[in-house]
């Protein structure tokens, strides 16, 4: 139960944390310059500067139904969690503007775009981790992410795409559209830097008729381990053994020279790796 209080408290401080850079995000950089980020805060910004509407109240106003259907695809425990996310950053980003006065950090546009983009991607990417949202693409972004292979940040990107364009066409500036979709790159990344860390490993996936040769050199000369997996091709129907293998990113090259010595017509596969948990990288906790 104790640790169930602290994982729970932990997810709140991520959210809180989150939420407050959020606001600073809009409030130092983006509102000032009207560099409309997407989503629910891209239309708050484009009803602030025709009809002076607060952007807080009316990113909270737009996210009522969008909340429900995170609810009905999340989760009751995601609606909860979101609502908090929601209310913080929507109180704080009007607070900022309202009673602290909190003016642009720079007077640079690029300068806003970029700080400001990466700012709000972080933002975002802590309330992610704490199992909420601050409303808006963010939530639909989250459901996309849960259905389909796009990574959260980039089903956001599909979203927000969409809002920008629009924005630039509302404001009659087409450039301020182009700073938006700088802003939400860097946005997108931020996102996803912070929910999946750097990538420091790589997966080597290795499929040759030496296999067995391949792996007994890797794990004798580099050290590292290695796993011989029976394959068999979809449509030759074919029988072959794979090698997998996870390693740093410097070692790679090495991996590389190890299977052209052996077979230099192995079919050899690199990729990412986010996390690894055990012997050689990281304790499990």
């Amino acid at each position: 139960m104790n640790s169930r209080i602290l994982r729970e408290f932990g997810q709140v401080v991520y959210i809180v944390i989150g939420s407050a850079v959020t606001a600073l995000a809009y409030n130092l950089f983006l509102i000032p310059h009207h560099i409309v980020p997407g989503g629910a805060g891209g239309v708050a910004m484009i009803l602030n500067y025709f009809f002076s509407t607060p952007v807080g109240l009316t990113i909270l106003v737009i996210n009522i139904p969008l909340f429900v259907l995170g609810v009905k695809v999340i989760g009751r425990n995601y609606g909860v969690k979101s609502i908090l996310g929601v209310a913080i950053s929507s109180l704080l980003i009007d607070g900022f503007t309202y009673v602290l006065h909190l003016g642009p950090a720079t007077d640079n546009k690029i300068l806003a775009c970029i700080f400001g983009g990466i700012m709000l991607g972080a933002g975002l990417g802590l309330v992610f981790r704490g199992g909420g949202s601050t409303g808006g693409s963010d939530i639909v972004g989250q459901v996309l992410n849960r259905y389909t292979n796009l990574s959260t940040g980039t089903a956001i990107l599909v979203v927000d795409f969409i809002v920008i364009t629009a924005a630039g066409i509302c404001f009659g500036q087409f450039e301020l559209a182009l700073y938006g979709y700088l802003n939400l790159y860097l946005q997108t990344r931020a996102i996803d830097l912070v929910l999946e860390g750097l990538s420091y490993t790589r997966a080597l996936f290795i499929i040759s008729d030496s296999a067995d040769a391949i792996a007994r050199a890797i794990t004798g000369t580099m050290n590292r381990g290695a796993t011989v997996l029976n394959a068999t091709g979809a449509y030759s129907k074919e029988r072959k053994d794979m090698v997998f293998s996870v390693m740093a990113k410097r070692e790679v090259p090495r991996a590389r020279e190890i299977v052209r010595e052996v077979d230099p017509h192995a079919f050899i596969i690199i990729t990412d790796v986010y996390e690894v948990l055990g012997e050689g990288f990281k304790p499990r906790t």
